[in-house]
């Protein structure tokens, strides 16, 4: 009894709690939720992002399709820019005339120009230029000119030396390159030739990548057997020049 009387007093006073002065009915308490993000029973479950996050993915993926087309665009204006360029100039006849010529060079054009004009880089252009460079290197009285024009020349000097042996190796390389593939396509035992290839050390890069542009070219002209074949020849040749 006495816990009961108990119970009745303490539910009794917590009503009053919530009683206006003027009124004898209790006041209704009502709970509001202030934090959304207050969870930890997981009732609301996990918070429903994806369609926020699939147009932030959307967002991102045009913008990088946007950079990705700016920097194309970038390439071929700059292709079409050096392409005008190089049609535009006209290389001179007299040793003098080249020197500036080559000196007036863009640096990332002049292994395109050692090509185009590696006839007219010979011992009377060399000669000449060493000519020049030694008038100014020993000069008694030296102005400031003079120096700069000495620094330019001998860099000119260098990156064309390099510039005309690199090429040369290419072109016999090129050349070794081209013999060794018909070599290879005409043989009627391929294995047995790659073997024999690979002993003189004739299996290499050069001849890699000239196996490459036929491939490409084949699968250009839509014929498929000769792009099969040259690719399982590819195939082989790359496990012989890992061996």
């Amino acid at each position: 009894m006495a816990s009961l009387l108990s119970i009745a007093t303490t539910t009794t006073t917590s009503i009053a709690l919530f009683r206006t002065p003027n009124s004898s009915k209790p006041t209704p308490f009502i709970t509001k939720i202030r934090c959304i993000g207050w969870d930890p029973e997981g009732v609301l479950g996990p918070p429903q992002t994806g369609h926020l996050a699939r147009r932030e993915f959307k967002r991102r993926l045009e913008k990088d399709a946007e950079a990705r087309e700016a920097f194309q665009r970038q390439v071929r204006e700059e292709k079409d820019r050096r392409r005008a360029l190089r049609q535009s100039r006209v290389a001179p006849d007299t040793p003098t005339e080249l020197i500036e010529y080559f000196l007036d060079t863009e640096a990332q054009e002049i292994e395109f120009e050692i090509s185009r004009l590696r006839p007219r880089l010979n011992e009377e252009f060399f000669s000449h230029l060493r000519f020049e460079i030694g008038q100014l290197r020993f000069a008694v009285s030296k102005t400031e000119d003079m120096e700069d024009r000495l620094i330019e020349l001998e860099a000119l000097q260098k990156a064309l030396q390099e510039g005309t042996e690199a090429y040369d190796k290419m072109q016999a390389e090129l050349i070794k390159a081209k013999e060794s593939l018909t070599k290879i396509l005409s043989s009627k035992d391929v294995k047995t030739t790659l073997l024999e290839m690979v002993e003189r050390n004739e299996l290499n890069r050069s001849l890699l990548a000239l196996l490459d542009e036929n491939i490409a070219n084949a699968h250009k002209g839509d014929q498929k057997l000769a792009a099969a074949f040259m690719e399982k020849l590819r195939g082989a040749m790359l496990k012989y020049m890992t061996v």
